[in-house]
């Protein structure tokens, strides 16, 4: 497997390299300080990254090679150069590149194109990182044994639903996605993969308009911003109407596994997806999961330039 481009090309054993290289590098971060010396590493975003450009930049420098951060509108893109000789241009000065963008099928042609790993750092359609980091965070809390466990997302059905029901799939855990139904609601196509991956690794896949149900005896309630990059300010009266049951407060925590933990991808909007009591709260786990983004990207930069990513067959 060259390339990450979308959360459903891991398979199991994947994840648990993957998994388990990022706890070593979350304690021993300059353990393999020579897998990038003296190569470098593109990270071209079109969209605005705090965590994402951070870890990146640092896992990078930390395997011994040079990042270089280009932004969406220093590239001939936009210019109509095609992503296909971009794709092409970028293999012939860097060892590998990470995209965050907008449309999942720039990140299909880059990946077609290119002759180096190329990673999804996050589309409208997906977030793989992000789930690796989630699940690194998990791993530390529960362990290995998840069975009897219940993993749960609340709001929209959006990139994050998408990419957390087909991790979880992959995990072989029992995960619930609680949205509102219509437009809101994940993509059927999605569901019914996240479905086929979990009937081959003993998980289950749900999918409900219920929160409360959604979170009763839940070891994890997960939640993302509303309003998510891209989306028409025009929607925003209503999508906060309709989403509005579906925010974490205390009174859904309380439904929750008497271990429970809240997690977010962030930015966070105290007050809108999440209370401000439940997300600084004693339950909180963000900025582990935060940290964990670097310890991620540093393990997927780590094996697929090394080639030891088989991807699901």
């Amino acid at each position: 497997m060259k390339d990450l481009l979308r959360t459903a090309d891991l398979s199991r054993d994947d994840v648990e390299l993957l998994l388990d290289t990022s706890a070593k590098f979350a304690s021993a971060p300059l353990s393999a300080p020579d897998q990038l010396r003296n190569k470098t590493v593109a990270i071209y975003m079109t969209k605005p990254s705090t965590r994402t450009r951070l870890a990146s930049e640092t896992a990078t420098a930390l395997l011994g090679g040079t990042p270089i951060f280009i932004r969406g509108d220093e590239l001939q893109l936009g210019r109509g150069e095609t992503i296909a000789d971009t794709a092409k241009i970028i293999s012939g000065f860097c060892d590998a590149l990470i995209i965050r963008t907008y449309k999942q099928s720039d990140v299909d042609e880059l990946g077609a194109n290119s002759s180096i790993p190329v990673i999804n750092a996050l589309t409208d359609d997906d977030h793989p990182t992000q789930l690796l980091a989630d699940w690194v965070t998990i791993r530390e809390v529960f362990g290995k044994d998840i069975s009897g466990r219940k993993f749960t997302y609340l709001g929209d059905g959006n990139n994050m639903t998408h990419a957390w029901l087909t991790m979880g799939a992959i995990m072989g855990a029992h995960v619930v996605a609680a949205t509102p139904g219509g437009k809101w609601a994940p993509d059927a196509e999605v569901v019914a993969l996240a479905e086929k991956i979990a009937k081959e690794n003993g998980g289950s896949i749900e999918v409900t308009t219920d929160p409360v149900a959604a979170a009763k005896d839940a070891s994890v309630l997960y939640t993302d911003v509303w309003m998510s990059m891209g989306d028409p300010e025009s929607e925003r009266n209503e999508k906060m109407e309709v989403l509005a049951p579906f925010a974490v407060t205390e009174s859904l925590m309380s439904q929750t596994a008497k271990d429970s933990i809240f997690m977010h991808c962030l930015p966070a909007h105290r007050g809108e997806e999440v209370e401000s009591s439940v997300i600084d709260g004693e339950k909180s786990v963000i900025w582990r999961e935060a940290f964990h983004r670097r310890t991620t990207i540093q393990a997927l930069l780590y094996h697929l330039t090394r080639g030891q990513l088989k991807g699901r067959i």
